[in-house]
């Protein structure tokens, strides 16, 4: 035990892991008491403060190992405890988490009776520690004159700094992200992990001045803190859920016997009482809504387990009411771990009356997706989207209607002109499934939806053309024979001005070509790095520029979507087309007017002279077997022999993309039309085209 115990606390974690698994073995293949009675004498040496951070973290951890063995007897954890204390504001923030873990599993063998030792300590550092002094960041005049020269100059609208300010603008904004706490966050994950430990057994020692301290928590301005405060929450309503301990006589007793000499008597609340209740569903919302995907995990967590806990069904719907809307939002939020979870949560707590719930709600829910349509963050504005689009698909038409007009389809006009991209597409799908559903409402506003749509099929990036052409298809849909007729004629044009698409773009004419990055389209300069020497740098985006929302000047330096979107080149403009095309080919009553542009389109293939025909030709390829699909074996055959020379043309081209669409084109039509009808129009059309052929579609298919 010995060398576990020096490994245990060596320098290297690789070492102290090594050791620590080295002592579990020992202490399994160990049945006699006088092994473990000298190791815990030994463990309680290194959990002296005078010692080095390893020694004491080898320490906390033999503990663990001892108390998860069933190892530890009640003299041991009293000794574990009353120096654990000691180490509870150690420097080293890992012997303060590992202080944490050895007193929640102490809390979950020996009791209450471990945090009744700890209480005063534990909450009196979370007190002292919930605000920090700015004083250390103060900075001269001249330093602060300079940060206001450079935020002027990398954006046209950054207000100047104050010199007056004894800190910098952002000090405080940084901080309060990035920064540690001292000891606030380890003291909250201590004093979860003995409400954990605890349960059910912690229900006496909630009272008003406990769930008082955990609120201030909850609203903390770092997001580590509110995180852990979630997630304590989640742990105080797994260990309440049951009887409430305020009526259970043996709980109330054993509390006043444990709270003796303490200072205080622990008095049970009820947390899922109607006011309390309220109070705190209403915290657990906002955090549901927090700007930081790990918050919003967390507060999901503590919702799950407050809600299906909630054993009255009256109550349950009044808590439904604030907790609803932004669990049904985070469904579609990009934080895939926030999105699986809520979709789960959605899953447990609705069932299949998930529909019903939502039309009983139905004013909260779309008073919060309007609000979440406007907020700052732009992943919060792509979900506020994707939920109003999925109102007019799956709720009853009558319910929503009344607030299409009014509230719904502003909000997305709104989002129409984000500076992210992936909000822009979501508008537009969104707004193409309001048009379908409820094209009276709808009709007020078409002009200005038809510009909308029309920008967005050609856009900068290709998803969004892709999803613009599918709305478009519903506005067809909705409108009839006006609107195919003007979409036809719009498509027409723009298809034909392929031809006048220039060579080559200016250096600064258009946006930076690879994908973007979490929606964010980067400028072609963003590149030149001698425009980035010597320049302001900042910490986790907390300065960076905000994407803006619907063309506003919004703080950050967003003066509107001009600042990420160029004009739309030629080419763009009719890439959009191809894919209206292939929508408007879906729908029957438009079959025979977008047909008619398909020669149009061949032609727009025969371009080839700008340095983006590849990226036009992998749209096309892309968009054949939809259309063949559509249209029948034998309307189709008429229009492939246009199209063949162009899809070898980028099979054997140097763009791979290009390449592998044609290939999957040629192969769809060998199943669709039969391998050799397809290999008989090759051939007809030039029978040196076969190699290339062969050696696509390969034996199983030939």
């Amino acid at each position: 035990m010995e060398e576990a115990l020096q490994l245990m606390c060596s320098k290297i974690r690789l070492d102290r892991d090594k050791g620590e698994s080295q002592l579990t073995q020992l202490l399994q293949a160990c049945a006699g008491e006088g092994a473990a009675t000298g190791l815990q004498d030994d463990l309680l040496k290194l959990l002296e403060a005078d010692l080095s951070w390893e020694q004491n973290l080898g320490g906390l951890n033999g503990c663990k190992v001892i108390v998860e063995a069933s190892r530890c007897d009640e003299g041991f954890g009293n000794a574990v405890t009353s120096r654990c204390l000691k180490l509870l504001l150690a420097e080293e923030p890992r012997v303060r988490f590992a202080v944490g873990d050895v007193l929640g599993l102490l809390s979950a063998s020996l009791g209450p009776k471990v945090y009744v030792e700890v209480r005063d300590v534990v909450l009196q550092t979370i007190r002292d520690n919930l605000t920090r002094d700015f004083e250390h960041l103060r900075v001269s005049e001249d330093e602060v004159g300079k940060l206001s020269t450079a935020l002027s100059s990398s954006t046209s609208d950054a207000t100047a700094v104050e010199t007056s300010r004894p800190t910098t603008p952002a000090a405080e904004q940084i901080l309060h992200d990035t920064a540690g706490w001292k000891a606030l966050e380890s003291s909250m994950k201590c004093l979860s992990a003995m409400v954990k430990g605890c349960g059910v057994r912690f229900d006496p020692y909630i009272d008003q001045s406990f769930l008082d301290l955990i609120y201030i928590a909850l609203t903390h301005m770092n997001r580590f803190v509110r995180e852990t405060a979630f997630l304590l929450c989640g742990s105080l309503v797994q260990g309440s859920a049951g009887e409430p301990s305020s009526s259970s006589p043996s709980k109330a007793s054993t509390a006043g016997a444990e709270g003796k000499g303490s200072g205080s008597t622990a008095v049970g609340t009820n947390i899922f009482a109607r006011d309390l209740g309220m109070e705190f569903a209403a915290h657990l919302a906002k955090g549901l809504a927090d700007n930081w995907s790990q918050v919003r995990w967390a507060a999901s967590v503590a919702t799950r387990c407050f809600v299906l806990n909630v054993s009255d069904a009256s109550l349950r719907q009044e808590y439904l009411k604030l907790l609803l809307p932004p669990m049904c939002l985070n469904r579609y939020y990009v934080a895939e771990g926030v999105r699986i979870y809520s979709q789960e949560s959605w899953r447990r707590i609705v069932g299949d009356a998930g529909c019903d719930i939502v039309k009983q709600h139905i004013d909260s829910m779309v008073q919060f997706y309007v609000s979440a349509s406007q907020a700052d963050n732009h992943a919060v504005r792509e979900a506020a989207c994707s939920c109003i689009a999925e109102l007019g698909s799956k709720i009853d038409a009558d319910t929503v209607r009344p607030h299409v007009s009014s509230t719904l389809l502003p909000a997305l006009i709104d989002c129409f002109r984000d500076d992210s991209w992936p909000v822009r597409d979501a508008a537009c799908i969104a707004s193409g499934n309001f048009v379908k559903c409820f094209p009276d409402e709808c009709k007020p506003s078409l002009s200005l939806l038809y510009e909308l749509f029309l920008t967005n099929l050609a856009d900068n990036i290709p998803s969004v053309r892709q999803g613009s052409a599918a709305a478009l298809a519903n506005v067809a849909f909705a409108y009839g024979d006006e609107a195919v007729d003007f979409l036809c004629t719009t498509a027409k044009t723009r298809l034909e001005g392929v031809k006048d698409q220039a060579d080559e773009s200016k250096k600064y004419s258009q946006l930076e070509s690879g994908p973007a990055t979490f929606g964010v389209v980067k400028q072609a300069h963003d590149n030149d790095m001698a425009l980035h020497e010597n320049q302001p740098m900042y910490s986790c985006g907390s300065l960076a520029p905000k994407m803006g929302r619907g063309g506003q000047v919004h703080e950050g330096g967003c003066s509107g979507a001009s600042k990420f979107r160029r004009p739309a080149e030629p080419w763009e403009l009719g890439d959009g087309c191809v894919h209206l095309v292939a929508e408007l080919t879906a729908l029957k009553p438009a079959q025979a007017k977008s047909t008619a542009l398909l020669p149009i389109v061949a032609d727009a293939c025969r371009v080839r002279h700008y340095t983006h025909h590849f990226a036009f030709l992998e749209s096309v390829c892309k968009a054949l077997p939809k259309i063949a699909k559509y249209l029948g074996k034998r309307p189709f055959k008429q229009y492939l022999e246009a199209f063949l020379p162009s899809i070898f043309y980028a099979l054997d081209g140097s763009n791979q993309l290009a390449t592998a669409a044609a290939a999957e084109c040629l192969t769809h039509f060998a199943h669709f039309l039969g391998p050799t009808i397809l290999r008989g129009r090759v051939e007809q059309l030039d029978p040196n085209l076969l190699t290339s052929l062969d050696r696509t579609l390969g034996p199983r298919v030939m």
